[in-house]
């Protein structure tokens, strides 16, 4: 039994995951090694649970004791034992305004309940998300009836032109800013989180829970929805194909990018040290 284990929360897209949406041969041969070394493992990425679970079941990984943190950190998930053990939501009528504010705006907007993304519109920016996220969509006039969970997050798209996504972003955090984090998670997604949650919030929760100590903790992304968690583990880790801002906030930068198994190396050495 490994007495001081190791914890390693990884984003997807741009990190985790090559360019084919795939975990490397060498990347897998490591992070199995990780877990069964004792340590313990989770994804960690802003797509919905319904999504997220989906992308850990369709890599196979397989992993005894791992988890699937969703929403930028809103929901963590235990996947041995198929249940949600935190969760951090937004109450249905600052959703309803959110939605209001959207539409003022003409900006598109969804949100999600555990089964569905739920949205007034199904239009080209829908389209545009769903290349990757094939969660279900419903439409309605009224998503209120839908929501049977508070909403980890809401999402608002703007494909062609940012300076409209700008003064709704000025616009929402005047007005739900003591609330909610936003964040662009691209140059098209702008994300509403409530200030408790994000992927940093998730990485003390899920530390905690399991009795992790701070400097065994690892984290490792490539965006600015990772930087929370890349600032509160004990070792950050940016990949090198990375923002500046995120690279700024790591303590490791990697020597590869995500398709030449830049983590690899990072890991093999804590397990050597294991």
């Amino acid at each position: 039994m490994n007495k001081n284990p190791y914890m390693f929360l990884s984003d997807l897209d741009g990190t985790l995951l090559t360019t084919e949406k795939r975990i490397s041969p060498r990347t897998m041969e490591v992070l199995n090694r990780f877990v069964e070394a004792g340590n313990t493992f989770a994804i960690c990425t802003g797509r919905d649970i319904n999504s997220a679970r989906s992308v850990y079941e369709g890599l196979e990984l397989h992993l005894k004791g791992s988890y699937v943190v969703a929403y930028n950190g809103g929901q963590i998930y235990d996947v041995d034992h198929q249940c949600t053990i935190h969760r951090e939501g937004i109450a249905p009528e600052m959703i309803r305004e959110i939605f209001q504010l959207a539409g003022e705006h003409e900006i598109h907007v969804h949100t999600y309940n555990d089964d569905f993304i739920l949205t007034p519109q199904y239009n080209e920016c829908m389209d545009f998300y769903r290349r990757v996220i094939k969660t279900p969509v419903i439409v309605a006039d009224s998503i209120e009836p839908f929501i049977n969970v508070p909403p980890c997050k809401v999402i608002c798209i703007e494909l062609h032109d940012h300076e409209k996504q700008e003064r709704f972003r000025i616009a929402a955090e005047n007005a739900f800013g003591d609330t909610l984090s936003l964040m662009y998670s691209n140059e098209y997604y702008l994300e509403l989180i409530p200030k408790d949650s994000g992927k940093g919030s998730a990485l003390v929760k899920l530390r905690d829970l399991l009795g992790i100590r701070r400097e065994h903790t690892i984290a490792a992304g490539d965006a600015d929805n990772d930087i929370s968690m890349i600032r509160e583990a004990g070792i950050g880790i940016a990949m090198i194909n990375a923002a500046d801002t995120v690279k700024a906030a790591a303590d490791v930068i990697t020597e590869t990018d995500n398709d030449h198994d830049g983590l690899a190396p990072i890991l093999e050495r804590v397990i050597d040290h294991v």
